[in-house]
């Protein structure tokens, strides 16, 4: 049985997703937790009986029938199985949901025989009222201990889920920036290599190559022009005074050059060059489209270097303090 705490948990989840995980969920591991000693394939048997008793009305919502889970479940006697419902829609009325909003009555015919039908009492089941009845029902029962140690794990999941949530921090720009540019200096290898593929060899024509990209990027800047620009002398590295957006955006180029070069077979410096300039203008192009800053016109950051040097030195006397 579940407390009213994993059951609230659970209803936001089980709306849409509780009795398909049911269905989906990986044998070997609910095997492996559950006390059910069901026989080699049993469990891939009822997993594929949940998800083909799945029905849904004219508006394609998913529902189960009473009727087949209380088979599902292996309940012999309706009447029995009728108790456990009540029980689930007290638990759902407890945890403040509407009862009537999971468990709808309904009425279903039967065959009697000699093609003979009659009505029968039903339900029409949500998947968080599904999750309720195999809480509520008899766990000596192999399929509902299954079912109940599956809830289980889902609701195990979701707490973790929620943990990592709460404790989660976005990136400082500064973390951002010492990220990107590492970023960048990998990709510019694997920019290199595949320039040097196309037949870019020596380092003075890679410098041109590298040349024609800016210029795309930066409205026809090329390092120079864009070390003038932002005001930083010869010796500065332009990749170092970036944030993190102008990172971002001339990782793109470069990871989009390196594709391009591969995948279209470009063959050729002057071929090479063209493509990476070609690149440039259209990352340009969609920072514009989308009412971003040129990249020229956004500002000068500290030096990543001692950026990183500082993130370092915080991270160590962090580790101080907690031994």
């Amino acid at each position: 049985m579940t407390d009213e705490r994993d059951s609230g948990k659970l209803a936001g989840m089980a709306f849409n997703e509780a009795l398909e995980r049911l269905a989906r969920t990986d044998p070997k591991e609910v095997a492996s937790l559950t006390n059910a000693t069901m026989k080699d394939g049993a469990i891939e048997r009822l997993i594929a009986a949940f998800e083909d008793a799945a029905k849904s009305d004219e508006d394609g919502n998913e529902f189960w029938t009473g009727r087949d889970l209380q088979r599902l479940l292996e309940y012999t006697e309706w009447r029995n199985f009728l108790t456990v419902i009540e029980k689930a829609k007290a638990a759902c009325a407890n945890t403040g949901q509407n009862a009537s909003d999971h468990f709808v009555d309904a009425n279903n015919m039967v065959g009697i025989g000699s093609g003979a039908e009659r009505p029968v009492d039903d339900f029409y089941l949500s998947r968080y009222a599904c999750y309720l009845i195999a809480q509520n029902g008899d766990s000596r029962k192999k399929p509902v201990a299954f079912a109940q140690t599956y809830f289980a794990i889902q609701t195990r999941r979701q707490e973790l889920q929620d943990e990592a949530t709460a404790q989660y921090v976005p990136l400082s720009e500064e973390q951002k920036r010492v990220l990107l540019r590492e970023e960048i200096k990998i990709h510019n290898n694997n920019l290199a290599s595949a320039a040097k593929g196309a037949g870019v060899i020596d380092p003075f024509d890679f410098a041109v190559f590298q040349t024609h990209g800016y210029e795309g990027l930066y409205g026809g800047l090329n390092v120079k022009g864009i070390q003038r620009r932002k005001g930083l002398s010869p010796n500065q590295k332009i990749l170092d005074h970036m944030g993190s957006t102008e990172l971002a955006a001339n990782l793109f180029r470069a990871t989009q050059t390196e594709e391009k070069l591969r995948r279209d077979r470009i063959k050729g410096k002057d071929a090479a060059n063209a493509t990476h300039r070609e690149v440039g203008i259209k990352v340009r192009r969609a920072i514009k489209d989308i009412g971003g800053t040129m990249p020229e016109n956004l500002p000068v950051a500290e030096d990543v270097g001692k950026v990183a040097r500082r993130l370092n030195n915080a991270i160590k006397e962090t580790a101080k303090k907690i031994k």
